[in-house]
C-alpha cells in the first residue's frame, strides 16, 4: 500500500527550506541602494512566512522515522517535490516590484527550478537585487537536485535506462534512501565547490561581484539566467576580458557526470576523467559541432578573426548543447543554418548524472550500440554479438528503457508544439518554444522567443503547458507520467 507520509514529510520539510533561503535574497534587497529596490523585501518576507508555516505544518503532521521509501513512493516524491518548490518559489516573485501574475511568476519559478532559463522578465538590468538573486538560487536549487536525483533516484527507479549507472557511485536498489543521504553530501560538496570557483574565476576576471554570483549560481547548474538582458554580451565589451570562455569551461563542468567527480575523490580514480566513455563521445560531440559552427560563423562573417569565431562557436555551442541558454549574440541572425543547427541540438543535452538537460549523451550512445548490434545481426544471422557500455553489457531492458524514452521524448514534443500552434503561435514560436521546454535550454527561435526576446507574449495557457513540458523535460518523463496509470494508485 502507498505510504504518504514519507512523501508529506519530506516534501514539506522541503518546501520549509525553501522558505528559510528566501531571507537571503531579502537581505539583498534590504543592503539595495536604490531605495525602490529596498521595497521589494516584503515579497520575499511574505513567501518565507508561507512556505515555512505551510511546509513545516506538513512536515510536522507526519514527522517520524523514514526507514525505507519504496519504488512508488520514490516517483510520487520526486514529482511532488518538485512541484510544491515551484508553487511556493513563485509567491515572492509574484508579489514583487516587478508586478508579474502568479501564471508570469509560475512560469519563471519553473523555469529556474528545472534549469530552463526561459524568461517572461524584461529589464533585468534595473531589477531589484533580491529578485535577480532569487532566480539564480533556484535554477542552482535545480541544478544540485538533479544530480543528486539522478544518482540516487532515476538509477533505482529505471528511468530512460538510467539503471545501467546503478552501480556507477553506489548501489541503489528499491529501498534506496539510506545510501542516497550519505552521497547526496559528497555530491553537493562538489558542487557547492564548483560554484565558489566559478565565481572567483568570473570575480577575478572583471566581472563585478554580484553579477559574478548570480552567473556562477546559474554556469554550473547550466541554468542560463543572467542580470542582464543582453545576458553574457553585456560583459563582452572590448578590452574585456574573455568572460564568455570562462564560462564554457564551466558549462562543460556542470555537464559532466558529478558521480565521476566522487569516484576520483573517494576511489582516487582520476584517470575516470578521461577513460569514461561518456564523456570522450561528450567531448568529441563539441568539438565536432563547434568546428561545423566556426566555419559557418566565418562564411557569414568574413571579416571575424579566427579566435573571435571560434570564441563565438564554442560558448553558443555548449549553450544550447548543455541546455544552458546563455547567449552572446543573435544567431538568428547568422542565417539558415545556424538556426536549424541550433534547434536540432538543444535536445542532445550533455552527461546523464550532470546538470544538463535533453536526451543525454548516454542514451545516444546505447541507441547507437542497438544499431549497430542490429547490423551485425543482419549481416551475421548465427552470430553471438554483446552491446556494451563503459566496458559493461547492455541488456534489452536498458535498450527497450532508452528508445521508449526517445518515442516519448518526442511524442511529448510534438503534443506541445501542436498545442502551442492551436493558440495561435506562428510554426517557429511554436515548435522551438515546445523544444526548449521540454529539453529546458531556454531561448527559442524567431524574433519573438529568441535570444533577443522573450515569453512575456505569450498566452497564459501557453506559458502553463510549457512550463508542464519543462517539468516533464526535468525529471525524464516517466517519472511523472506513471503517476497518471492507474494501476500506481491501486498497488
Amino acid at each position: 500500500m502507498l505510504n504518504l507520509r514519507p512523501v508529506l514529510l519530506v516534501t514539506g520539510a522541503l518546501v520549509a527550506a525553501l522558505g528559510l533561503t528566501m531571507l537571503i535574497p531579502m537581505f539583498a534587497d534590504l543592503m539595495a541602494t536604490a531605495e525602490v529596490h529596498r521595497a521589494d523585501w516584503s515579497a520575499f518576507a511574505i513567501g518565507a512566512s508561507a512556505s515555512f508555516l505551510i511546509g513545516g505544518g506538513a512536515a510536522a503532521a507526519s514527522w517520524g522515522r523514514i526507514e525505507t521509501i519504496s519504488l512508488r513512493e520514490g516517483f510520487l516524491l520526486t514529482s511532488a517535490s518538485w512541484l510544491a518548490l515551484v508553487l511556493f518559489a513563485a509567491i515572492p516573485l509574484a508579489l514583487g516590484e516587478m508586478h508579474l501574475s502568479y501564471t508570469d511568476a509560475f512560469f519563471e519559478a519553473m523555469s529556474g527550478i528545472t534549469t530552463t532559463g526561459s524568461t517572461v522578465v524584461s529589464g533585468l538590468d534595473d531589477a531589484p537585487p533580491g529578485f535577480l538573486l532569487w532566480r539564480s538560487m533556484l535554477q542552482w536549487f535545480g541544478g544540485v537536485g538533479i544530480i543528486i536525483m539522478a544518482f540516487a533516484v532515476l538509477p533505482a527507479l529505471k528511468v530512460g535506462g538510467m539503471q545501467i549507472f546503478k552501480n556507477e557511485a553506489w548501489d541503489t536498489s528499491e529501498k534506496f534512501i539510506a545510501n542516497a543521504a550519505q552521497y547526496s553530501l559528497g555530491l553537493s560538496g562538489i558542487y557547492v565547490f564548483f560554484t565558489f570557483a566559478c565565481f572567483v574565476s568570473l570575480w577575478g576576471f572583471g566581472m563585478p561581484a554580484f553579477d559574478a554570483l548570480n552567473h556562477a549560481l546559474t554556469a554550473i547548474s547550466t541554468g542560463g539566467f543572467s542580470t542582464k538582458d543582453a545576458s553574457i554580451g553585456a560583459f563582452l565589451t572590448v578590452g574585456r576580458a574573455p568572460l564568455d570562455l570562462v564560462i564554457t569551461v564551466y558549462m562543460i563542468i556542470g555537464s559532466l557526470p558529478f558521480g565521476i567527480f566522487l569516484i576520483m575523490i573517494m576511489r582516487g580514480a582520476w584517470k575516470r576523467l578521461f577513460t569514461d566513455s561518456q564523456i570522450r563521445f561528450f567531448a568529441l560531440t563539441i568539438v565536432v559541432l563547434t568546428m561545423a559552427v566556426m566555419v559557418d560563423v566565418i562564411e557569414a562573417f568574413g571579416h571575424l578573426g579566427l579566435f573571435t569565431a571560434f570564441r563565438m562557436a564554442i560558448f553558443n555551442v555548449v549553450s544550447i548543447l548543455t541546455g544552458t541558454g546563455y547567449a552572446t549574440t543573435d544567431y538568428d541572425d547568422w542565417g539558415p543554418f545556424a538556426i536549424s543547427f541550433f534547434f536540432c541540438i538543444m535536445f542532445v543535452g550533455g552527461c546523464a548524472g550532470s546538470t544538463t538537460c535533453g536526451m543525454k549523451i548516454f542514451r545516444f550512445q546505447v541507441a547507437l550500440a542497438a544499431l549497430v548490434l542490429y547490423a551485425r545481426r543482419l549481416a551475421h544471422p548465427n552470430g553471438v554479438f554483446v552491446a556494451r557500455y563503459n566496458g559493461r553489457p547492455l541488456t534489452n531492458d536498458v535498450f527497450v528503457s532508452v528508445l521508449s524514452f526517445f518515442f516519448v521524448y518526442f511524442a511529448i514534443f510534438a503534443t506541445l508544439a501542436v498545442f502551442l500552434s492551436g493558440l495561435g503561435l506562428d510554426t517557429l514560436t511554436a515548435i522551438s518554444s515546445a523544444g526548449t521546454a521540454v529539453a529546458n535550454v531556454g531561448p527559442g527561435l524567431g524574433d519573438i522567443v529568441g535570444p533577443a526576446g522573450n515569453f512575456a507574449t505569450l498566452p497564459d495557457a501557453a506559458k502553463l503547458a510549457m512550463s508542464a513540458g519543462m517539468l516533464l523535460g526535468r525529471l525524464e518523463f516517466f517519472t511523472v507520467l506513471v503517476l497518471f496509470a492507474p494501476s500506481f494508485w491501486r498497488g
